[in-house]
């Protein structure tokens, strides 16, 4: 049986608080509950990006919670995003109705193929800035900027990863197991010099 296509406002008037879900070229995928590794890594990195968002007061940090309407089929609930002060003042009550400037999405059994296939594809057309895929299992992560009209990536060497579109933010590669995960605070520290 073909799975029955929604629009981007059907899933929206679908989706409710607490109901984990993307829409993917119009079809409902839900998210499934995630290995406790996949959970502190997006746990640390959330609560990381945050703390500094905040204290530069440059924009919002959300985990798994923020519906992002990229299309008339594609509606996402990101691992973590990152909006400006700017794109904030343009949400809808409900939803963003664009692509956040930094996405990081950590792999999960069920996700892995689309993180790194439609949505990446869906997130490049329609403008993120940045796009971090975050592998908790083999600690494989691909860090990529955009370059033009395109994703590129960045980092595959070294310890430190800067972030190019959130202005003086990073991580260590080392930050980035979840069987050894840093302070959080003492990361913040680091980072903020």
């Amino acid at each position: 049986m073909e799975p029955t296509l929604l629009t981007a406002e059907e899933f929206l008037d679908w989706l409710q608080p607490g109901v984990h879900a993307d829409l993917i070229y119009g079809e409902k995928f839900m998210h499934s509950p995630v290995n406790f590794r996949h959970a502190r890594l997006v746990n640390f990195l959330d609560r990381l990006l945050a703390r500094y968002v905040e204290t530069k007061k440059i924009g919002e940090v959300f985990h798994e919670v923020v519906a992002v309407r990229l299309s008339s089929r594609n509606v996402f609930l990101p691992d973590i995003c990152f909006f400006t002060n700017e794109q904030v003042a343009r949400f809808k009550p409900a939803h963003a109705p664009f692509a956040p400037t930094f996405v990081a999405e950590v792999l999960s059994e069920w996700s892995a193929d689309r993180d790194v296939g439609p949505k990446f594809a869906a997130y490049e057309e329609h403008g993120v800035q940045e796009y971090w895929i975050l592998d908790p299992i083999n600690l494989a992560h691909r860090f990529y900027r955009r370059e033009g009209e395109f994703l590129v990536e960045f980092g595959s060497e070294g310890d430190i990863i800067r972030a190019h579109s959130i202005p003086g933010f990073f991580v260590k590669r080392s930050w980035l197991n979840p069987d050894a995960l840093p302070d959080t605070s003492g990361g913040l520290q680091e980072i903020l010099g």
